[in-house]
């Protein structure tokens, strides 16, 4: 009886110091974890800075004015990629315009109308498969598709629905990531008003997830722009010396939708192109023309960061 009476006494005080040292011990791992976290973080950034300086060092001396505003030449002096960068900004435009109210559309009907049943699970299927597509097959479905089938030929046009096609698994995805952050008292307190579905999706879900859904666009837009294959698979030509047609011109002043017909060539048809030549010169060239589409990326990427920020600015959950 003596015994267990003067025992109980410390086990509280084992109970506590044993809690303590679990404490410290977890406090010990998540430090541990956090500085493991930046190391690897540093170094990828170190990776990636290293790789950007040194291509630009290589295309300085051919960044300037004039190579930005001369067509291709096959004199690598006088060459330049006002068409290149022309005919990356137009077939942009075409995917963005393409690609982003089909996807967000998509990702509202899948996550706040569409039903439980095998319908909807076979589009969440294919949509998560097409994201894990190899981009040349998307290629090969654009050349048989848009430019045999529908007559869209090689042109903007036909490039900036082939982009399209592959980056709307990633807007759908992220965009439904962004529909389901939205907390649950959002969509209670529409409907506890006498609010519609779509009054609810339109007035309340859209405005609160546009942050996250911009952060998809960003990420397919950036996917975008740096695709190869599948621009080359539906016919991109790899010298072009002249520019589509404005959109804006006398005969037609009002706005032209010419231009998407155009033939076309990109920034990164255009580099793989000097890469190819054994004049060094070229491949400076090249070096300059990936400055160029690195500074492009950045400045698309930017401003939908810019813009996030400034509608999350504005959510106040």
């Amino acid at each position: 009886m003596n015994t267990s009476t003067s025992a109980a006494p410390g086990a509280p005080t084992r109970d506590l110091e044993a809690m303590r040292a679990r404490i410290r011990s977890g406090i010990r791992g998540q430090q541990l974890f956090a500085l493991v976290g930046v190391l690897f973080t540093s170094f990828a950034v170190l990776v990636l800075l290293a790789a950007f300086l040194d291509l630009l060092f290589d295309g300085l001396p051919r960044l300037s004015w004039d190579f930005m505003t001369s067509f291709p030449s096959r004199k690598a002096s006088q060459a330049g990629i006002l068409s290149a960068w022309v005919g990356s900004a137009l077939v942009m435009l075409v995917t963005m315009l393409a690609a982003v109210p089909v996807a967000i559309g998509a990702a509202i009907y899948l996550e706040e109308y569409a039903g439980k049943n095998w319908f909807t699970d076979l589009i969440e299927i294919n949509v998560t498969n097409l994201a894990g597509v190899p981009s040349i097959v998307y290629g090969l479905l654009a050349l048989g598709l848009f430019v045999y089938q529908f007559g869209f030929g090689e042109s903007i046009l036909s490039a900036g629905l082939t982009l399209a096609l592959l980056i709307l698994p990633i807007i759908i995805v992220s965009s439904r990531e962004a529909l389901r952050a939205v907390p649950i008292h959002i969509r209670e307190a529409a409907y506890g008003v006498g609010a519609t579905r779509w009054q609810m999706v339109s007035d309340h879900l859209l405005p609160y997830s546009r942050g996250g859904m911009l952060t998809g666009v960003i990420l397919g837009m950036a996917e975008a722009i740096g695709q190869t294959a599948p621009i080359i698979t539906i016919g991109a030509l790899t010298f072009i010396a002249f520019l589509p047609p404005l959109p804006v011109t006398a005969d037609f002043p009002f706005l032209s939708l010419e231009w998407i017909w155009s033939e076309f060539t990109v920034l990164p048809i255009q580099m793989y192109n000097w890469v190819s030549r054994p004049d060094k010169a070229f491949q400076v060239n090249a070096a300059a023309a990936g400055v160029v589409l690195l500074i492009m990326t950045l400045l698309m990427n930017g401003l939908a960061i810019y813009l996030r920020y400034q509608v999350r600015k504005k959510i106040k959950w």
